[in-house]
C-alpha cells in the first residue's frame, strides 16, 4: 500500500516574532514494513538555518532558525511511503512474559540491550504498584506475552473513555489513569506504564493513522490525524509488536510510524522557543491518501 502524506502546521501570532529556534520530527521511519520513498520539510518564512540529523533513537530531526520578523510560521511536511502488510506473530506461541522479563536483564545480545532501555521510568511514565495491579489481571503466570499484552490493550479500550476535553498534552499519566479518560497519548502512556510496571520493555510510537469515512462519504482532505500507540518487546524471535489501545487493535497498514521513544517527550512533532509573538493560534491539517 502506497500513501501520500501531508502535514501542515501554521502558527499565527498577534505581534511579530523576532527570532525562533525549532526542532521538527515529522519524517516517517523506515522499518521492516515501511519504506520511505521520499519526504521533505519546508518552512515559511525561509529559515536562516535548516539542518537534518538523527536523534539517539534513530528518529529524523530537522532543526531550523528564523531571525527575521514574522507574524506567521508554516511548517509543511510531505512525502510518500510504501507499507507492506506483515503477518502478526501467533500470540499463543510467544514466550511467557516472565521469561521475556528475565531475559532482558540477563542477556548481552545487542537486541536485548536495545530493548532494555525502554524498561525504565521516563519523564512522563513512572512504574507503580497501581499500574502493576491493573496489568496483573492480564499477566497471569506463564501466559504468552503477546496474549497478555493484547488483552491489556483491549481492557484499556473498554475501561477508558476517549475524551478530548479531559486531558491536555501535559497531563500526568497517573492522572489520566485515575480519570479513566483521555486521548491516544494518554492511552499509550497508560499501557506503557502498565507494561513497565511488570518489568517489560515498551516504547511510545508516534505516527499517522489513516482514517476511513462512513460508507458513502468522501475522505475529507486534512481530516486524517497524528496518532500514538504502543510497541511491546516480545523476545528475540518476534521482536517488537505494535498495539493500538485507542482503537482496540493490532497496528496494521493504516498505521505509519514517524518516531519512537520512551514517551511523548522524546517524539514531540514540533518544539522550540521564540522571542515576541504575544498570543498565538495553531492550526494543523493532516492528510494520508492512498497513492
Amino acid at each position: 500500500m502506497a500513501y501520500r502524506l501531508s502535514h501542515v502546521t501554521t502558527y499565527s501570532y498577534d505581534s511579530p516574532v523576532r527570532v525562533c529556534h525549532n526542532l521538527v520530527m515529522l519524517t516517517p521511519r523506515n522499518s521492516s514494513i515501511v519504506e520511505l520513498v521520499h519526504h521533505r520539510v519546508t518552512i515559511k518564512p525561509h529559515p536562516l538555518v535548516l539542518n537534518r540529523r538523527e536523534d539517539y533513537f534513530g528518529n529524523t530531526l530537522h532543526a531550523f532558525s528564523i531571525e527575521e520578523s514574522h507574524r506567521q510560521l508554516t511548517v509543511s511536511a510531505s512525502g510518500r511511503v510504501e507499507v507492506e502488510y506483515s503477518e502478526l506473530p501467533p500470540a499463543a506461541q510467544t514466550l511467557p512474559w516472565e521469561q521475556v522479563r528475565e531475559a532482558v536483564v540477563a542477556q548481552s545480545d545487542p537486541r536485548w540491550l536495545e530493548a532494555c532501555q525502554f524498561r525504565f521510568n521516563s519523564q512522563r511514565i513512572q512504574a507503580s504498584a497501581e499500574f502493576a495491579d491493573y496489568a496483573r489481571t492480564s499477566f497471569q503466570p506463564n501466559r504468552p506475552i503477546l496474549e497478555a499484552a493484547f488483552e491489556l490493550t483491549q481492557r484499556i479500550f473498554q475501561d477508558f473513555a476517549y475524551d478530548t476535553t479531559a486531558t491536555n498534552v501535559n497531563t500526568p499519566t497517573k492522572e489520566a489513569f485515575e480519570l479513566r479518560r483521555g486521548v491516544c497519548q494518554d492511552f499509550a502512556h497508560v499501557q506503557i506504564a502498565c507494561l513497565r510496571s511488570m518489568g517489560l520493555c515498551a516504547r511510545y510510537v508516534s505516527g499517522y493513522l489513516r482514517t476511513h469515512p462512513p460508507a458513502g462519504q468522501p475522505n475529507l482532505v486534512g481530516a486524517d490525524e497524528s496518532h500514538a500507540w504502543v510497541s511491546v518487546y516480545c523476545g528475540q524471535q518476534f521482536g517488537w509488536v505494535d498495539l493500538d489501545p485507542t482503537n482496540n487493535k493490532y497496528c496494521n497498514i493504516d498505521h505509519i510510524p514517524i518516531a519512537w521513544g520512551r514517551d511523548y517527550s522524546d517524539v514531540v512533532p514540533i518544539r522550540g522557543v521564540f522571542l515576541g509573538g504575544g498570543k498565538h493560534l495553531i492550526t494543523v491539517s493532516v492528510d494520508v491518501a492512498q497513492a
